[in-house]
């Protein structure tokens, strides 16, 4: 549980911050981005890659795997979601009609899991691989977790 003392944040998160870290190579995990950035109208999330410094941080912090990424995350401040899970939160913090897919939390977590695993271990075959991470467009740099980002939220808060 959150005590909400700054202290207790990830790196590079604010109160209240939620961050979706994923897996900036996989074309899947990719796409998983630019649909947040499109269907997120109302910027509840930021983005991060599990490659980039900010993501690496998150991950140590969190004492995860830094060099196998294996499921999306989504933080909010001092706690993490994974698989279904994370999936299944973000989606109930969209608009309509995504939220919708929240009916899939009443299939059992384990088996929930099991699928998007399969999914997960695949995707670089299914969908393919880049040969670097994701670079924001221009338009969307302020959706994406960066130092200077974070550095910009406190000094103007």
């Amino acid at each position: 549980m959150s005590s909400g003392n700054e202290e207790d944040l990830a790196p590079y998160l604010q109160e209240g911050d939620r961050v979706v870290l994923f897996d900036g190579v996989c074309r899947l995990c990719s796409a998983w981005a630019r649909f947040l950035l499109r269907f997120d109208c109302e910027c509840r999330f930021k983005l991060a890659t599990v490659q980039s410094e900010e993501g690496q941080a998150i991950l140590s912090f969190f004492g995860l795997p830094l060099d196998q990424y294996e499921t999306m995350l989504l933080v909010e401040g001092n706690q993490v979601f994974g698989k279904s899970d994370g999936l299944l939160r973000i989606i109930k913090q969209l608009p309509f009609p995504w939220p919708i897919l929240g009916c899939f939390r009443l299939i059992p977590r384990p088996v929930r899991d099991w699928v998007y695993d399969r999914v997960a271990r695949n995707r670089y075959r299914l969908f393919g691989k880049r040969d670097v991470c994701v670079v924001p467009d221009k338009a969307d740099e302020q959706r994406f977790l960066t130092k200077k980002a974070a550095n910009d939220r406190v000094t103007h808060e």
